[in-house]
Order: C-alpha cells, then structure tokens, then sequence
C-alpha cells in the first residue's frame, strides 16, 4: 500500500478534477437507473390501470417516453463524453508527470547503475509500468467508485419497492466480497512476476538489437534465437500462470453474479403468483439485478486492472528509489569557471566494496594549460583515473582538488560545465548535425556552431552532407563513419569551450586521413586548456608536457618523452616495441 500512498503525490494536483469528473459519472450512470422505474410504471399504472381509457393510456405513455427520450439522446451524450475526456486527461497528465520525475532520476543516476542493468528494463519501467497505473487514476479513483455509488442507488431504489427482495438481491454480496479478496492477494504476486519477466525480455531484445552486427559477423543467429526463447519461454509461463488464476477467479465470481438474479425472479416470482407484489415490482428488480451485478462484474475486471496497477507502481517506485552515487553535499558550491589547476591527492578507488581497488595512491599536481598524458597496457586504470574528475564516480580514498577546492565540495553539474570530454567512441542521437554540435551549448547561435565545426575540421564534410548541418545522423551516428562522429564530438567540445580538456583514445581506430585532421583538430582544442590524454599509441602523445604511465593503478613512471626515454624504463620498452610494430614489412 506504500506505493498507493507515494502515487497519490502524483494524482493530488488532480484532485477537484477527479471530483468532478465522479460527479459527472454519477449523472452518467444514475439515468439508466430510471428504466426499471420506467418499466414498473408502464406495467403497473398504465397498461394494468382500470381507471384510463385507452386513449388515456396511450397519452401517458408517450409523455413518458418523450422525457425519457430527451435524457438518453440529449443529456446522456454529452455527459459522456465529458466523463471520458476528463478521466484521460486527467490520467495522462499523472503519467507525464511520473515520467517527467523518471526521466530525470535516469539522469542522475550513476555510470556504475548503468554498468549493471540493461536500458531495456529501464525502458520497460518507464514506458510499459507506468502506462499500466494510468488504470488506477481511470479505474481505481474513477470508475469504482462510479459503479459503488451505482450499486448504492440501485439498492436504496430497491429498498423503497420491496425490502424482502432486496435482501434476496443481495444475499451472495459477502460470499461476492470473499472470493474476490482470496483471490487477488495471489494475483498481485502473479503479476509482478509477469512484468518482471517481460522487462527481462525487452531487456535482452534492446541489447540484441544493438549487437545485430556482432551476430551476423559470427553467424551466431540460431544461438541468439535460443537465448531470446530461453526468456520468452519464462515470460510465457509467468503469463500462463498469471491467466491460469486469473481464469479462476473469473470463473468464481461470475458464477456467485450469475446465481443472484435466478434466486430473484424465483422469489418474486412466488411472491406475484401469492400477490404480495406486482408484476412491474418484479420486472423493476429483474431490471436492476443487472444494473446492481453489472457493476459487480465490472469490479471484478476492475480488480485484476488494479493489480497489474499496483503491481506496476511497485517496479515504478523501486525505480525510483534506486540510490544517487553521486550526490551534492548541503552546501555545495556552484563553479562559476575555473582556473585549471588539477591535483590527484592520494586517489584511490575500487568499483564495489569487495572488489580489488582499480587505483592505489595515486599523486599527481597539474598545472594551469598543462597537458598530461596517461598511459600503459589496458586494465591499469588510465581511463577510470580519468572518469574520476567529472565525478562520474567518486574516490574511495583520498580527494582530488580543482583549483585547490575537493570536487565534492562542488554542484557536480556546474563542476562538468567546466569539463570537456572527447571519447573513442562517442554517442550521437539520431537527429541533426547541428543540434548534435549545439549540445555542447544549446544556446549558441548557428554561425557559433559552424565556427565549432570549422575548428573541428568538420565543416568540409558536413556541408558535403545531403543536407548539410540539417541531416540526420541516425541512430548513434550510424549514417557516419568514425572519423565524421569524432569530428562531430570535437565540435561539440569546441562549442562548450570547457576550461579542462579529457581525450580519452580520441584518435584510436581511425584511418591515417582521419587520424590526421582530428590530431590537429585536438591540438587547437587542448591550446592554453589544462589536458588530460589517454592514449594506447604513444607516437600521439609526444607533445605532452608530463607522460605518466600507470601501471596496476599506480603511477610508475612520470616525465616529458625526452626524459622517460632517456630513463630507459617501462614507458621506453613499450615505445620501442610500437615503434617496431609500426615498422612496415617489405
């Protein structure tokens, strides 16, 4: 019930809406009530009236008639509708604002989050889950209440005709109210297994959509086709089990619904032939059994939708509750800019707890537009040293200072402002160029954005483009190659004018041609910015001011080319091996 109570902060704004939309459905569903009353009078006081001439009759009954004609065809349309647009109106806006608050808790959640759930079933959660609650506004605020109140009137209408009959009509109410609460306590179990099951089938499909290459490159379809079965085949039996009780359920409660109105006409039957009452009271009661069990049957479907409901709310709100790594202290500080000045003050850091720490002890001071290059074999802990200045993740031990102040003493967001990050593999979203580029300032003016391209010795091939700075990149910037994406990247960085400058195998895997326009593209980048490289080929680090090579999460050796060459260390074993390597065969 937990989840209910933090749904209904989401619903709250709605309230005067909800209310009057009930309000409106109490109309719409209070005129049906008249035509048992209709009929009763019809049998009763016209047709079985001695006291009226035909004629009399005849007039009586087209009076009747008529009004009961002006409020089905003129006052029931209307109020129709206004009860349908209210109630998804008023459901939409509740999910759009759940979605709102998810949207940005996906943001603020850490890389570590992501390293361990699959987009899919968080995709599942946001798009699948909370359409499934959009059934408590409409159905568990609305439509219930709606049929009680029906259920309610009808009864209190039967009470004034006959109030034996009543308690007949409804005798089978508690046995009614039992089997619906024995049976749903289990189906709200059923059906958050089945949601959870489907998020794991999404979740694997979105993956294997993106790896779609991988798989026809090694011919891995009919594995993959096991793998998908595998999870479709324990979907299909959390769904089985789900419809197997849900069927039952149905099946008991519709039979307690269908035994009501035979007990009914067999009593009031007995009752006319005894003449305790006549034959429009029995006609009026058979009438409204079914305007009384009709919303029964309803609370029924209404009960299963509320499970999946609730059910839903609490993989929603789990969600939601899923902890910030990083998180901005009380009295954090907004940076403003910055001068650039980085200091590595004892770092340490390991992923989990008990895991084996990633970096040990590592010291460093940069200055002010100095360019620092880490380098070393993979796994040594070049990038995660690096990943660690955005605050992507925090330290374990020790701090690392920005112009003197602890980075977690800062807002993390106006700290990242002030950082600039080319990766080796960089994401574009599948729209334009230009709002690719205008990323790294959505503010920024079009000729600003060109003049970010031009820098990024992009401009060239955007404007060869089909349409220019206006084409579509596709999906993760499938229509480009990667040289082009790089470009993009550098453009984007170029435009965000960042005082701190992250290259994280900016040029790694690319063409000679590419390599070429990117590193001078990169040069003009990283001029009078404070530098940080990480690079597997070290001819593309020479440059540098300081070269440090990390090995096993600490810093072996730290100097400018000349002096680690001169030093005949590590660093000169692996440069003389690349350069060997480089060497090419005659």
């Amino acid at each position: 019930m937990d989840s209910i109570k933090r749904y209904m902060v989401f619903v709250a704004p709605y309230k005067w809406k909800i209310l009057l939309t009930i309000l409106i459905g109490v109309i719409k569903f209070g005129i049906p009530l008249l035509l048992p009353l209709i009929s009763k009078y019809v049998i009763d006081d016209i047709i079985g009236s001695e006291s009226m001439a035909q004629s009399e009759k005849v007039d009586q009954l087209l009076w009747i008639m008529g009004g009961a004609l002006f409020l089905f065809l003129v006052v029931r349309p209307p109020v129709e509708y206004l009860r349908q647009y209210f109630a998804q109106w008023i459901g939409s806006n509740v999910l759009y604002d759940i979605r709102d608050k998810l949207f940005d808790h996906i943001q603020r959640l850490s890389l570590k989050f992501y390293s361990k759930t699959k987009s899919g079933e968080i995709i599942s959660r946001v798009i699948y889950d909370v359409e499934q609650t959009k059934n408590f506004v409409i159905t568990g605020l609305m439509n219930i209440w709606l049929d009680m109140v029906t259920i309610l009137i009808a009864v209190i209408i039967m009470l004034t005709m006959n109030v034996w009959l009543t308690l007949v009509a409804v005798a089978l109410f508690p046995l009614y109210g039992f089997a619906v609460k024995y049976f749903y306590s289990r189906l709200r179990t059923l059906t958050s297994d089945r949601s959870q099951a489907l998020a794991e089938v999404q979740g694997h499909l979105h993956e294997r959509v993106q790896g779609v290459p991988v798989t026809r490159s090694f011919a891995l379809e009919g594995y993959e086709h096991q793998q998908f079965d595998e999870r479709n085949s324990n979907f299909l039996d959390k769904a089985i089990r789900h419809t197997n009780w849900n069927a039952y359920t149905y099946s008991v409660t519709y039979t307690i619904t269908d035994l009501a109105p035979l007990l009914l006409i067999a009593s009031a039957g007995y009752l006319v032939i005894t003449g305790s009452v006549t034959v429009g009271t029995m006609v009026a009661f058979v009438g409204y059994m079914d305007l009384v069990y009709g919303p029964l049957r309803r609370l029924v479907n209404s009960a299963t939708v509320l499970t999946q409901s609730i059910a839903s709310m609490d993989r929603v709100f789990e969600f939601l509750d899923e902890p910030y790594d990083i998180k901005d202290k009380k009295n954090a500080q907004e940076v403003t800019s910055v001068d650039g000045k980085v200091t590595f003050d004892h770092v340490s850091f390991r992923y989990e707890e008990e895991e084996a720490p990633v970096l040990e002890d590592v010291t460093l001071h940069v200055d002010r537009g100095e360019t620092i290059a880490f380098v070393g074999m993979s796994g040594g802990g070049k990038s995660t040293l690096i990943s660690l200045i955005p605050r992507f993740y925090d330290v374990t031990g020790g701090r690392i200072l920005v112009d003197d102040t602890d980075i977690r003493d800062v807002q993390v967001r106006s700290l990242r402002d002030q950082i600039g990050m080319v990766l080796q593999d960089n994401t574009l979203f599948s729209e334009s160029v230009a709002m690719n580029i205008k990323m790294g300032n959505p503010d920024a003016t079009d000729e600003e954005m060109m003049e970010a391209a031009r820098a990024a010795n992009a401009h060239d091939f955007i404007s060869g483009l089909p349409y220019g700075y206006d084409t579509l990149v596709g999906e993760r910037g499938v229509k480009l190659s990667g040289g082009q994406k790089q470009r993009i990247a550098i453009a984007r960085v170029f435009l965000k004018n960042p005082s701190i400058l992250v290259l994280d195998e900016a040029t790694s895997a690319l063409d000679l041609e590419s390599e070429s326009l990117i590193q001078s593209a990169l040069e003009r980048l990283a001029s009078e910015r404070t530098t940080f490289i990480v690079a597997h080929r070290l001819s593309t680090i020479t440059h540098a001011d300081r070269i440090v090579l990390v090995e096993n999460g600490q810093i072996a050796e730290s100097g400018s080319h000349e002096e680690l060459m001169a030093k005949r260390g590590h660093y000169y074993g692996l440069y003389q091996v690349q350069e060997l390597d480089d060497v090419p065969l005659s």
